[in-house]
């Protein structure tokens, strides 16, 4: 089972850090008793540039959650067939040749969903495998490669793909002035990924690995669920749509718990910390990474490239351990033979974690 490519799609639409607060503080100045509280909170976040799918003057015109999802339905169609058609072309792929496809997304609803409406707009197969995946937020870019990979495991000769899209602009809400809400509007944005899983017995599998076509295998996978934790991350939805739900106590639980998740997950596998070459994480935020970093023990740098996934497009959710994995393909590839960690965590408390051999 190997990663064969992965495909990324961004909107046209790209913003620096500073013009999205002063944007957001324009329509919020009357309401808001201390607007320096978004200011300090928008520069802590890491974020330089966010890619966002409508122009920020359109968010402040939108009105309940039945506008915004259909505009997350169109953006999420757009997105998701430019990414898939990346991810395809980069490995001389058709739709027609994908057995299986899981799409993840938190920040909207579609039923049909996303992945059958692609399905009648790209020419995938009458008897694809759909799996759409909703509620698993941030963690759900490593999980869905892990049920892919599953997938794939069980048919062999098969190829699979995993699609990603998050419109997480979609989602502020104006009207909240929860310290929740002011980090997630300065946090998050939007984009897609599309990787595609390649079975043993596929000729892309087979194929000797090259540093120009750097394919990681699939080793084994890890789910890990923390109990009475589903306070800390979340989703309260009304009419107006979703309102984030984002503790505090996120980095104390990442750095107490990852190391031992990890430890253990190696353990498993006859390997120990010093096997891993390189890790490959979720985007989670500045807080977050930290917490990673002192968990694991990670010297500095050990984290760049989902560092710089952050300064350059913000949290995409489950969208954003896909592109530092593309980054990893492109950019960053290990050496034939050795060990990478990938990773990320998400609402439940849980984690998910994959260990990849170059």
């Amino acid at each position: 089972m190997r990663i064969a490519s992965v495909g990324t799609a961004f909107p046209p639409n790209r913003y620096t850090q500073a013009e999205i607060t002063e944007s957001l503080l324009a329509r919020m100045h009357d309401k808001m008793t201390l607007p320096g509280i978004m200011h300090r909170l928008h520069s802590n976040c890491g974020v330089e540039y966010r890619h966002m799918m409508y122009p920020l003057d359109t968010l402040g015109t939108l009105s309940g959650f039945g506008i915004s999802n259909d505009l997350w339905i169109k953006g999420a169609l757009e997105l998701g067939q430019a990414a898939i058609t990346k991810a395809l072309d980069q490995v001389g792929l058709a739709p027609s040749d994908i057995s299986a496809i899981f799409f993840t997304s938190v920040t909207g609803i579609a039923c049909p969903s996303i992945d059958a409406r692609l399905a009648n707009l790209m020419g995938f197969p009458r008897n694809i495998k759909r799996t759409p995946i909703f509620g698993l937020g941030c963690v759900a870019g490593a999980a869905g490669i892990s049920r892919a990979a599953d997938y794939v495991k069980a048919f062999p000769k098969q190829y699979a793909i995993l699609l990603s899209v998050e419109l997480c602009s979609l989602t502020w809400q104006e009207n909240d002035y929860s310290m929740a809400n002011m980090v997630a509007s300065g946090l998050f944005g939007d984009g897609a990924a599309a990787v595609v899983l390649a079975g043993e017995e596929t000729p892309l599998s087979q194929r000797p690995r090259s540093v120009e076509e750097p394919c990681p295998r699939v080793v084994d996978t890890r789910s890990t669920f923390y109990p009475d934790t589903e306070h800390l991350m979340g989703w309260n939805i009304d009419h107006n749509g979703f309102n984030i739900v984002l503790s505090a106590d996120v980095p104390q639980l990442v750095r107490t718990q990852l190391r031992g998740t990890v430890e253990e997950f190696l353990s498993d596998n006859d390997l120990d910390m010093s096997s891993i070459c390189s890790y490959i994480f979720h985007s989670g935020g500045p807080k977050v990474l930290l917490a990673m970093e002192s968990s694991l023990g990670l010297p500095k740098g050990a984290l760049a490239a989902s560092w710089n996934s952050l300064r350059q497009r913000g949290n995409l959710s489950s969208a954003s351990v896909l592109t530092v994995m593309q980054d990893f393909l492109l950019n960053r590839p290990g050496s034939p033979g050795c060990y990478s960690m990938m990773g990320a965590m998400g609402p439940a408390f849980c984690s998910e974690l994959l260990l990849l051999q170059w």
